[in-house]
């Protein structure tokens, strides 16, 4: 068969737009992986209420804090305690519709605007509460979300919002939840490390 340069041409931009298409295959993954991570964040967009055990260690402008804390969390506001490695209670953090409140380890009671705020004035460090009710739990607050990413399963493992970095890793099973057990958060003064050691009373 006699094949004129303009059929060739053809044939070949042909061959090319089929080759080109192939790896259109792999985007699969990634467009499943998104579906499950919407599955997940709609299932714990639930979760009104809960407690944790953990603990926490701070970095900020040469300084550091390290202890264990315990913090309820529910419709009416947060319950935070915090505590020195020795098991020594460093603050008491109460925040609630009325008022915010910290009471250090002299039994002074401070009070200011924001968590982030009160923290900062008495700790040295900043505790960003107002997003950390939702990034304790693996999910973005409902500020802009400057970027994120998810593994395979959909599950939240970074995600840049506030001007905080975060990164999320060791997921388990608590009550029906995959939730995270160590999180690490990082903005242009402070490193802060969150591990979570035992969940309870989570619910919505």
């Amino acid at each position: 068969m006699h094949f004129t340069p303009t059929l060739l041409l053809l044939s070949v931009v042909s061959l090319l737009s089929a080759c080109i298409s192939v790896p259109s295959a792999n985007l699969a993954p990634s467009s499943a992986s998104q579906t499950l991570n919407q599955a997940h964040l709609q299932h714990i967009a639930k979760i009104q209420y809960f407690s944790l055990r953990g603990r926490i260690g701070v970095q900020t402008d040469g300084k550091g804090f390290s202890g264990s804390l315990y913090w309820q969390h529910n419709a009416s506001g947060d319950d935070i305690a915090l505590y020195s490695p020795l098991g020594g209670q460093v603050a008491s953090i109460k925040k609630s519709a009325e008022q915010i409140t910290l009471e250090d380890a002299n039994g002074n009671s401070i009070a200011a605007n924001d968590v982030e705020t009160l923290t900062q004035t008495t700790l040295g460090w900043q505790l960003p509460l107002a997003g950390l009710v939702d990034w304790s739990l693996g999910r973005p607050s409902s500020s802009p979300i400057q970027g994120s990413t998810w593994d395979a399963q959909g599950l939240l493992t970074t995600l840049h919002q506030d001007d905080w970095k975060i990164e999320f890793q060791n997921y388990a099973k608590q009550n029906g939840y995959l939730l995270p057990s160590k999180i690490l958060l990082k903005s242009d003064k402070v490193n802060l490390k969150l591990l979570v050691e035992t969940w309870n009373n989570i619910g919505h």
